[in-house]
């Protein structure tokens, strides 16, 4: 029994052993081969570990361009009348010229700049739009004068950060402030009134994000993750229930319009000469025989100038326009949208709703009256 135990001790311990040396010589002259599986073990363990990703921000790309925004302070009769935002763009030789929006700066008589270091300085209205709701400024330029760098909107995608520098509500206490957000969409129509009432005047084609933006932040850069402008805050959506929808200017639109602006160009707009309703006013307040028409939205047209391009081109009372060029329009300010899409001198195709049936009218423009 003893003999047994012991064979079988000195048989398990001579095993380990030749294994042990079968794995010794295997490493000493196959060292590669043993090595790759080492390796291969490793990686694999190494793959399977969750990896945690940090968001360190964007404070470089906000260090780009901060210091060239400007809170804009429009004075009429020595008081404040309103505050913005704005942005050196330019600049050309000893001027530097800023970019802000058209109603920033309406009403008022002198404009003042407050840079990020407190210094303010008053600035020159070159020039303005407000149905692009575009301004120039110019100033004289120095050394300490910052230019932000301009962008693409058109290489912006839905879903891209960006974000808005400005200063929101109170243009002291807030000056400055950068709120962050993504492209929620783009090429949106919003509707704008030009009167501060509640009818639409106009409709721009925008940029949506969900960076905040707020009154005091119209005129200001919104900027991509590299720190170029890629829109200037415009518009908030304001509705009850309703959050996270600001609107920019595209940059290109805007610098198409700044350009022409440094350049003293007269913008001109086109117009037909007509006298006007959306449809729906004029079936609810003024022509309620309009109700069996057979066309519910569109422009209706109450009048005809005498020697108009519409009088021209045989436009008639009571016609009501439903198409520019193919596209439709279904108020006022989409027909003031489509037509401003065209120069002066242009030939436009209405297509209207007359006696029951649709009938193509072609009729060349003239410049808008500049009131």
């Amino acid at each position: 029994m003893k003999n047994n135990t012991l064979k079988t001790g000195i048989i398990c311990f001579l095993s380990a052993l030749l294994g042990a040396g079968c794995l010794f010589g295997g490493m000493y002259f196959f060292p590669t081969s043993f090595g790759k599986v080492i390796t291969e073990t490793v990686e694999k363990t190494v793959e399977t570990r969750n990896v945690t990703i940090q968001d360190t921000g964007i404070a470089e790309a906000v260090d780009k361009i901060y210091d060239a925004v400007v809170v804009v302070k429009n004075y009429k009769k020595q008081e404040l009348y309103s505050t913005g935002t704005g942005f050196v763009y330019e600049i050309d030789g000893n001027t530097a010229y800023i970019l802000t929006n058209h109603h920033v700066i309406e009403g008022g008589s002198d404009i003042y700049v407050q840079f990020t270091d407190g210094t303010s300085v008053q600035t020159k209205l070159v020039g303005s739009d407000k149905y692009a709701d575009i301004a120039v400024l110019s100033m004289e330029a120095n050394d300490s004068v910052k230019v932000a760098s301009i962008g693409s909107s058109e290489d912006i995608r839905v879903g891209d950060t960006v974000f808005a520098v400005g200063a929101p509500l109170d243009a002291t206490t807030y000056s400055g402030t950068v709120t962050r957000g993504i492209i929620s969409g783009k090429n949106r129509m919003v509707s704008v009134s030009l009167s501060n009432q509640n009818v639409s005047d106009w409709v721009m084609s925008v940029l949506q994000t969900d960076a905040a933006i707020n009154s005091g932040n119209s005129g200001g850069p919104l900027a991509n993750a590299n720190g170029e402008v890629i829109g200037i805050t415009s518009l908030k959506l304001v509705n009850s229930g309703v959050e996270g929808m600001g609107f920019a200017i595209p940059v290109e639109t805007a610098m198409e319009y700044a350009h022409k602006i440094m350049k003293g160009e007269k913008i001109e707009r086109p117009y037909l000469g007509v006298k006007m309703l959306n449809m729906s006013d004029a079936r609810q307040y003024y022509y309620p025989r309009l109700e069996n028409l057979g066309v519910s939205t569109g422009v209706f047209i109450s009048e005809v100038e005498k020697g108009s391009p519409s009088e021209k081109g045989g436009l008639k009372a009571a016609d009501v326009i439903i198409k520019v060029d193919g596209e439709e329009v279904s108020s006022i300010a989409y027909l003031k949208y489509r037509l401003y899409q065209h120069e002066v001198g242009d030939e436009v195709t209405l297509t209207v709703y007359r006696d029951g049936s649709e009938v193509d009218v072609t009729l060349k423009l003239t410049e808008a009256s500049t009131d």
